[in-house]
């Protein structure tokens, strides 16, 4: 089977009906409306039965191959280069803080594109600026090594 199509539609099909599992164990009214389990049953019921559908149309249709939608070349390096960037940075943001693992994360994506000193300049700069925003003005904490950046 090399269809996308009926994968995607089987990702959806299961994530929506965990969703549509749990939103069943939350409350659906409150006394004052639509309680906490109203949004969520009703848009992962509605992403289930689109799911069901798009999976009925994979199946008759030949849609789209797995073989045409991944790039090759030069854009499979950079979707690489993004996926490695982000799992490095998960893994290092809770030892190393945000500002550190921002830099380099952002560094390694921006060097794909600029020089390096570009990439480092850039890098540091919208680290510092969403670590200011966030952390200054709108007092959500990112998390932070020993010497609290």
């Amino acid at each position: 089977m090399k269809k996308l199509g009926v994968y995607v539609a089987l990702f959806f099909l299961v994530f929506s009906g965990v969703v549509f599992w749990l939103s069943l164990q939350l409350r659906y009214k409150s006394q004052f409306g639509p309680g906490p389990g109203f949004l969520p049953l009703w848009t992962s019921g509605l992403l289930l039965l689109f799911s069901v559908f798009y999976l009925v149309m994979a199946f008759k249709k030949d849609i789209i191959l797995i073989k045409d939608v991944f790039p090759k070349g030069e854009g499979f390096v950079n979707v690489l280069v993004t996926f490695l960037s982000l799992i490095l940075f998960m893994a290092l943001v809770k030892f190393a803080g945000f500002v550190i693992t921002g830099i380099i994360t952002l560094f390694l994506l921006f060097s794909r594109g600029y020089k390096w000193y570009w990439s480092l300049g850039l890098a540091t700069t919208v680290t510092l600026v969403v670590f200011g925003l966030f952390g200054q003005l709108l007092g959500i904490p990112l998390p932070v090594n020993d010497y609290g950046w």
